[in-house]
């Protein structure tokens, strides 16, 4: 599927399993994050709107404005971070390597340093500025 250029309704029908999409302040920022820490792609970048690719699998950012006639909204604080108590594990990701890129970034926070885990993978937690934990992972 080409991302560019797939008609909303047409990429909506694609769509199957799990789905994420994160409600951000701004769209651009986060993708420009994103790329440069975690090596996705952003695909029909705007402000209002991006699909993330990460390896094979996809993702929806959208800009708080979007969901105007969401409920979802209303809950999100007007400033701090959002996304408490939940991790986006990327497990095809070097941890060391993220964190590394992430530090360059004057809004990210790395908040577990790269460290080998008993559950089998070698992570780290980084905060976007958003809020939102992002754990890159990889095998032991």
């Amino acid at each position: 599927m080409d991302y560019e250029t797939v008609k909303a309704e047409d990429f909506g029908r694609s769509l199957k399993g799990l789905g994420l999409n994160l409600l951000v302040r701004d769209v651009r920022a986060l993708a420009a994050f994103l790329e440069d820490v975690f090596a996705m792609k952003a695909h029909r970048l705007s402000d209002d709107f991006a699909i993330m690719a990460y390896g094979a699998d996809v993702f929806q950012v959208h800009a708080d404005q979007t969901y105007h006639s969401h409920p979802l909204p209303s809950l999100l604080p007007e400033a701090g971070p959002r996304g408490a108590g939940a991790e986006i594990r990327l497990y095809e990701t070097d941890p060391d390597q993220a964190a590394e890129r992430a530090g360059r970034h004057e809004r990210a926070m790395i908040l577990q340093a790269p460290a080998d885990k008993p559950h089998g993978l070698r992570e780290c937690v980084i905060l976007c500025e958003n809020g939102y934990a992002w754990v890159p992972s990889r095998r032991i």
